[in-house]
C-alpha cells in the first residue's frame, strides 16, 4: 500500500510541476517579440496539423475496428 501512495504522490508532484511550468511559459509568451499577436501566421499550420493528426487517428481506429469485425484479429487454427 505504501508503494501506491508513493507512486501517486510522485505522479501528482510531477503533474503539479508540469502545470506550473506551463503556466509560466504561457505568461512569459506574452512578453516575447510581438506577444500573442505575432503567432497569427502560424495558426493555419497548427489547425492543419490538428486536422491531419485527427484524421490519421480516426482512420487507424476505423481500421482496427474493421479488422476486428471481419475476423482478421482472430487467432489462426493450426494443426501442429
Amino acid at each position: 500500500m505504501n508503494r501506491h501512495v508513493a507512486i501517486l504522490g510522485l505522479a501528482f508532484a510531477g503533474l503539479a510541476a508540469f502545470a506550473l511550468f506551463m503556466g509560466w511559459a504561457f505568461f512569459q509568451g506574452a512578453r516575447l517579440g510581438g506577444g500573442w499577436a505575432s503567432l497569427g501566421p502560424i495558426w493555419p499550420y497548427v489547425a492543419g496539423g490538428v486536422l491531419v493528426v485527427g484524421a490519421l487517428a480516426g482512420f487507424l481506429m476505423w481500421l482496427a475496428f474493421y479488422s476486428a469485425r471481419h475476423g482478421y484479429d482472430d487467432p489462426l487454427d493450426r494443426d501442429d
